[in-house]
């Protein structure tokens, strides 16, 4: 009789910033389709989810992929529900408008690898600083680079476990990395970085690393880290009109306070119009503006308004589910 180990994934009930929680149910001759993983549920006492006379809560299995890490694994991300099976309120994913995934999303997700011993970014030395920023960037070499055989070791199981992995590149303070996702519905781009975030924290328990998402972990002139959201829906990708981008820009500019709402904490520290951000008080757009809270892209431009958006504001800890439903509500909302 064949045994399957499924990791069961969900999100806290801490706030503002949910932490992933996983566990192993182990099934008989399991076929390694999602409708085939079963409901189960969890303490949601020891998560912030429930109080402890009434502390089940229920995981309900949404998206499932191979463990590339694991004999005849599988991980399963689920969303949190209540005991009578409405919707948690922790559960974002549950709100997301999108169930016929016409919007897309690719995420740039920024982050820093520290070493568990000094507490500090790779490349950072004990009761100092390394060189200004500058050389890291792309960089190659030891001098500069830090962390590749990790960071590889990620992107290849991110490519074995079936996610639209696209990317990775050394960002621009040392010690600091991004990867690259892409998928068509909101829901779905959600899954894969919260997948992808996973097996980034679960491989650092074998290097002696940790994952830092703080959105401006090292102070003063050091870049912080963000989770630039790319998007589109058939209308961006089609319409070959500016003044429509104008109006689909515009209609972010009245809901500024709701979005950053959502977009991670701290990121008033990392938003605050140096280091390629926009102030957090303001809100602009422009063509191939790496400063603006918007940036639209050459290439949307080039390929006559048919393309999509960039949103530079969602820092390295927010989460994806919330991003993407707050960007789709308003993108819904414009007159066009």
């Amino acid at each position: 009789m064949a045994k399957s180990k499924l990791e069961y994934i969900w999100l806290d009930g801490y706030y503002p910033t949910q932490n992933m929680r996983s566990k192993t149910k182990i099934e008989d001759n399991f076929s390694g389709k999602l409708e085939d993983c079963p409901i189960w549920s969890f303490d949601g006492s020891s998560t912030k989810q429930a109080v402890g006379n009434s502390s089940d809560c229920l995981l309900k299995p949404v998206a499932i992929f191979p463990d590339p890490a694991r004999k005849n694994g599988y991980l399963v991300m689920t969303e949190v529900l209540n005991a009578d099976g409405t919707p948690h309120e922790s559960n974002a994913r549950a709100t997301i408008n999108d169930d016929n995934n016409d919007f897309w999303f690719g995420f740039e997700q920024e982050y820093f690898i520290m070493d568990t011993h000094t507490q500090l970014p790779l490349g950072f030395p004990i009761g100092g600083y390394p060189g200004p920023q500058g050389m890291y960037y792309c960089s190659v070499g030891g001098r500069n680079t830090h962390g590749r055989d990790f960071v590889e070791e990620h992107a290849d199981l991110c490519i074995e476990a079936g996610l639209n992995f696209e990317g990775i590149n050394q960002e621009v303070a040392s010690g600091q990395w991004e990867f690259q996702l892409f998928a068509k519905g909101a829901k779905k781009a959600g899954d894969e970085i919260w997948i992808a975030r996973y097996l980034l924290d679960r491989l650092t328990e074998k290097y002696g690393y940790y994952i830092e998402y703080h959105p401006k972990p090292v102070k003063g002139d050091w870049n912080g880290s963000g989770m630039h959201a790319n998007f589109s829906n058939s209308t961006l990708r089609e319409c070959g009109d500016k003044e429509t981008y104008m109006k689909i820009c515009e209609a972010f500019r009245p809901v500024t306070k709701e979005h950053i709402a959502v977009y991670g904490e701290f990121n008033d520290e990392r938003l605050t119009g140096d280091h390629e951000t926009a102030s957090i008080d303001d809100f602009s757009y422009g063509i191939s503006d790496r400063g603006a809270s918007i940036r639209i892209p050459i290439i949307t431009v080039e390929k006559g308004w048919k393309g999509w958006l960039e949103d530079r504001r969602p820092a390295s800890n927010g989460d994806p589910y919330k991003i993407a439903g707050r960007i789709v509500e308003t993108v819904k909302s414009a007159d066009v």
